[in-house]
């Protein structure tokens, strides 16, 4: 059993995150980005869910089928392996971060649980008011089931990592070709669903997404916390020629590991369980390399930007900073236009034109995160997060007090 913390545990609050001025431009602005990817490929399935078919596309014409085969290959599956990347890169910080200050383990391993546990509250809430597609209380889970990791030695780490790499990819693609060979009641549904009923049918299904993303999100994890003990993203002028080669090989393997499930999704592959679950197992492992791949080479443009941070340097890095908020926001957008008992915008639109309506959200995200920037205001979420972590924040006069 670990001790109690000790008397210096009560200054918590004061051991604040970094302030925003002072954080490094690449991890930001790779949040920035990667919400674009994660906003095209949720309004692009909004728009394949609508015709009540599964996993069905509209396919329209050439365009529609172009757009779907880039989304297959460079998009979906390639977004959310670099955020959970991110986010054990964020969490081996805290852990660096504090150590250094003088706190012990098992002070710093309580405050990254309180994190996790409010992390599963707010994905827990994400889905029951919005979107059935949470990833925040996947983050909260690992949280809380893989805190120990943050200390072991580096081969332990990756050993635990590769390990859900291979098991976690099979299950998850093999659920996921299970549940795309049949029907999909949720969408046979569609028509007559009201807010109570998709409530409902969120709440069914968030431990079912919770253990599948769980399941493919460890891996990117523990590969995020190998990289920020060598501070990729925060020195990555120091480690060029190894960005170089993660940008030049896992882009390249992403497109190509997507290009089986493009074939599927655009109907020149006949579909089936056995080329489902073949396809989809090889999307998720080259997912990984591309999202990987896309860290890398926004390192690679933080380092050419330097200190010439422009405006639309600053609102990308501003929504990075603000990316939970900006998260939840896109959802928000997701039940005005798409749902079938609100705007119901998804059957009228074409593949492309879906992919189009989620770049303007998030659009519409940076301009709010931008503004935020301005007023010198953190993001809500990030707030009541931080707070909740840390405790209420400690004023100047407090501190000079003690």
């Amino acid at each position: 059993m670990s001790s109690p913390p000790t008397p210096a545990a009560p200054a918590a609050p004061g051991a604040a995150p970094v302030s925003l001025a002072r954080r490094s431009l690449a991890p930001d602005l790779a949040r920035g980005f990667m919400l674009l990817v994660i906003a095209t490929v949720h309004a692009h399935m909004f728009r394949q869910f609508s015709t009540g078919g599964g996993e069905t596309f509209a396919l329209t014409g050439t365009l529609d089928t172009v757009v779907t085969a880039f989304m297959l290959m460079f998009a979906e599956s390639r977004g959310y392996p670099m955020f959970a990347a991110l986010f054990g890169y964020g969490l081996a910080q805290i852990v660096l971060r504090r150590g250094a200050e003088g706190h012990g383990t098992a002070w710093v391993r309580s405050l990254v649980r309180r994190r996790g546990r409010w992390l599963m509250v707010i994905g827990f809430l994400h889905t029951l008011l919005l979107f059935y597609g949470d990833i925040i209380g996947v983050y909260g889970l690992i949280a809380l089931a893989f805190a120990g990791l943050l200390w072991a030695g580096d081969r332990r780490l990756l050993a635990h990592g590769f390990a859900w790499m291979s098991v976690g990819s099979l299950l998850y693609a093999a659920a996921m070709a299970a549940a795309f060979s049949g029907t999909d009641p949720r969408q046979e549904s569609a028509a007559e669903l009201t807010p109570l009923t998709d409530m409902l049918m969120r709440l069914g299904a968030w431990p079912v997404m919770l253990v599948l993303m769980t399941l493919v999100s460890v891996f990117p994890f523990t590969v995020g916390v190998w990289a920020a003990r060598r501070r990729l993203l925060e020195e990555p002028e120091r480690h060029l020629a190894l960005l170089r080669r993660v940008a030049l090989v896992g882009i390249p393997v992403a497109a190509l590991g997507g290009i089986p499930q493009a074939l599927l999704a655009i109907e020149v592959w006949p579909s089936g369980f056995p080329p489902a679950f073949g396809a989809g197992w090889l999307h998720v492992l080259s997912g990984y390399a591309g999202g990987f791949g896309y860290a890398a080479l926004i390192a690679l443009v933080a380092v050419r930007i330097g200190d010439r941070r422009g405006p639309v340097v600053q609102a990308l890095a501003a929504t990075g900073q603000r990316s939970m908020t900006c998260y939840l926001l896109q959802s928000v957008a997701w039940v005005v236009l798409f749902l079938p008992y609100t705007l119901d915008l998804a059957p009228g639109l074409s593949d492309a034109a879906a992919v189009l309506v989620g770049a303007a959200v998030w659009l519409a995200t940076v301009v709010v995160a931008d503004l935020m920037r301005r007023a010198r205001l953190r993001g809500p979420a990030e707030a009541f997060l931080r707070r909740r972590t840390y405790g209420p924040p400690v004023r100047a006069a407090d501190t000079a007090s003690r």
